[in-house]
């Protein structure tokens, strides 16, 4: 099976003299879950910005196929003004809603509200919801259930790990519990 991310010889700073990583390699295929596990700071989040060519690396190469993201914050995720059904009918095609619905604990209802009107944890359902239903080969997902109660984020990952069959995942966490539970690979950077 080809690879969805291809990762080769990375190197990246903001200043030349401080790299973030230097020669960072790995791979990516359907059906894999790898995390990337590092002190804050380290460069985990400005990896995804690397892999979804929003900066340019020093040296070395990003290859990857079709990727949705979930970010940390899913305040920033959506827009404040359009309820979250349109955001998520712009992306994706919804006709699989009612399931994914069922697998995260969320009510239809909710997607027809503005984004300020749900709680933090609702509306990171509701980014997870819109990135699936994308239907991506690679799922990048940056610390997609630190504001999700423990029994929910259990659930979350459940669902996301049952869905290893349709792509791959590149997982942020500061969890190196969740990231040892789920993970073929951990990264630490």
């Amino acid at each position: 099976m080809s690879n969805i991310l291809e990762v080769k010889n990375l190197s990246f700073g903001y200043t030349k003299e401080n790299l973030l990583f230097e020669n960072l390699s790995f791979s990516l295929k359907k059906g894999e879950i790898k995390a990337i596990v590092g002190v804050s700071g380290a460069g985990k989040s400005t990896l995804f910005e690397l892999i979804l060519k929003n900066l340019k690396p020093i040296k070395g190469s990003v290859e990857n196929s079709f990727c949705s993201e979930v970010f940390q914050d899913p305040y920033s995720s959506f827009h404040p003004s359009y309820i979250l059904l349109n955001q998520i009918k712009d992306v994706a095609k919804i006709d699989e809603i009612d399931e994914y619905l069922k697998i995260i604990n969320l009510e239809y209802e909710l997607l027809l509200k503005l984004p300020h009107e749900l709680s933090g944890g609702q509306l990171q359902r509701a980014s997870i919801l819109r990135a699936m239903l994308m239907k991506p080969d690679l799922l990048l997902l940056d610390e997609p259930t630190s504001a999700l109660d423990n029994v929910i984020q259990l659930e979350v990952m459940s669902m996301l790990v049952k869905h290893l069959d349709r792509m791959g995942m590149l997982l942020i966490t500061h969890d190196l519990e969740l990231a040892k539970w789920c993970a073929d690979e951990i990264i630490m950077i």
